[in-house]
């Protein structure tokens, strides 16, 4: 491996845990959330010039999404997070590779899927903690230390990724049809302007004031048609449930009305969906039919429809009879829990599967290796969050600036957890504050990840 003047090693690194309770309950895959646990990181770097400084990384730990199961109690899988951080930041700080961050993420996270496999032996846990959990866990270390490479050379670190700063193209990542490609090629050095913003729509919030069991005197809105006039909403994503085509149906159909109503009434024309089954759907014919309900019963809803989040089981190896192509020769179906290297991606593509969704929380090196894939391959490309508050929906949201094809924003935390975007909307109120469906971006290119 080339050696540069750039690389980095690590010198320090430090965690916490904040806590937040949910304004209101958000459901993921049948199972309703209340409450978000951050991991916050430090990381602190060393250049070979002896150059130094501190990046810092904060993600949700999700472990409803990340880890869900039958057997074993939330607390127990969550507390299994905890003391995978604090083994990553054990293992961290003893590493003495010297590199580029994405190299650096390359080696540690082979090495963190051990840790959590130690850490299931070790809690005793009924299943083994899963990749997907894995990378969640590990996402704010690779955070912290783009963060810091950027900090440490003075730079957004989005100027950071070609061949002078490099130590390999990323071929070695993905495989020979990258050769001489490095990450540059498929990232933008500044950030978008402004983007819209996906609000999103769960599967308990209300839609009209008949819905509203008892309203929340917050200061916020309540119902469907409130959040669309007060943030002049454009972009929607809806939360069904995978398990009752009459019902996700007619909760479509309800929220196409809603929402036509509303929007008549603002005199906009132009709005979009995304549809998220959460993989509860037991195959590919539920989600045709769905689709092919929604046309007849909607054609307009289903005209506004811009992609579908994977709705069937994440384990792609154990479903191959799920096969996307009829669905995405509707409409672009992304990948999403199932995405968590470059196997999974190819399976996908032989699936059927015609998009990719990026997360943030799967780590800024797989993201961005993600979308250069995605990218080479022509494929609809999105970023989706994870309730991300705070310094991680600065990290999502320029993320999304930054990849040429994605072209709006997710962000719910604004919804479920606004307390936690208090302190940082103090300091980006653009990106915090929702104008014409639209949040501010361009601001996210200061040094390190821009924020």
């Amino acid at each position: 491996m080339k050696a540069l003047p750039t690389d980095i090693s690590i010198r320090e690194v430090t965690t916490a845990f904040e806590y937040h309770a949910y304004r209101t309950p958000l459901k993921f895959g049948g199972v309703p959330v209340s409450h978000c646990t951050l991991l916050n990181v430090r990381v602190r770097v060393r250049t070979r010039t002896g150059r130094e400084a501190e990046g810092s990384g904060s993600m949700p730990l999700g472990s409803v999404w990340s880890f869900p199961s039958k057997t074993i109690p939330e607390a127990d899988r969550l507390e299994a997070m905890k003391a995978l951080s604090e083994k990553i930041a054990g293992l961290m700080r003893d590493y003495d590779l010297c590199a580029h961050p994405v190299e650096l993420s390359h080696e540690l996270e082979p090495e963190a899927m051990k840790l959590a496999a130690k850490v299931s032996r070790t809690n005793k846990l009924a299943e083994p903690v899963p990749t997907l959990c894995t990378l969640v866990v590990f996402s704010p270390f690779d955070a912290a230390l783009h963060d810091a490479y950027g900090k440490v050379h003075g730079r957004h670190v989005y100027d950071c990724y070609g061949a002078e700063w490099m130590n390999h193209d990323i071929a070695r990542y993905l495989d020979a049809s990258f050769g001489g490609d490095y990450l540059d090629r498929y990232t933008l050095r500044r950030p978008k302007a402004r983007m819209p913003l996906y609000h999103l729509i769960g599967a308990l919030d209300p839609l009209t004031d008949a819905d509203v069991k008892e309203r929340l005197n917050d200061g916020l809105p309540n119902t469907l048609g409130e959040w669309i006039v007060k943030d002049q909403l454009t972009h929607l994503k809806i939360k069904l449930n995978g398990d009752n085509a009459d019902w996700d149906v007619n909760r479509i159909l309800a929220i196409e009305r809603v929402v036509a109503e509303t929007q008549a009434r603002r005199g906009v024309e132009r709005w979009v969906y995304s549809l998220d089954f959460n993989e509860q759907c037991k195959n590919v014919d539920y989600l045709l039919e769905v689709l092919r309900r929604v046309k007849e019963g909607g054609p307009a809803a289903f005209s506004r429809v811009a992609y579908v989040e994977q709705p069937t089981a994440r384990d792609l190896k154990a479903h191959p009879e799920n096969k996307m192509h009829a669905a995405a020769a509707l409409k672009p179906v992304v990948i999403d829990e199932s995405l968590t290297d470059y196997e999974t991606f190819r399976l996908a593509r032989e699936q059927g599967y015609s998009g990719v969704a990026l997360k943030a929380c799967k780590g800024q090196s797989q993201a961005l290796l993600m979308a250069a894939a995605a990218q080479k391959c022509d494929m609809f490309l999105c970023v989706q969050d994870l309730t991300c508050p705070g310094q991680s929906f600065l990290h999502s949201a320029g993320l999304a600036a930054h990849i040429g094809p994605v072209t709006a924003i997710e962000g719910n935390a604004r919804q479920y957890c606004p307390g936690a975007n208090v302190e940082w909307a103090k300091k980006f109120p653009g990106v915090f504050t929702v104008r014409e469906g639209t949040i501010e971006t361009g601001c996210l290119e200061q040094v390190g990840l821009g924020h």
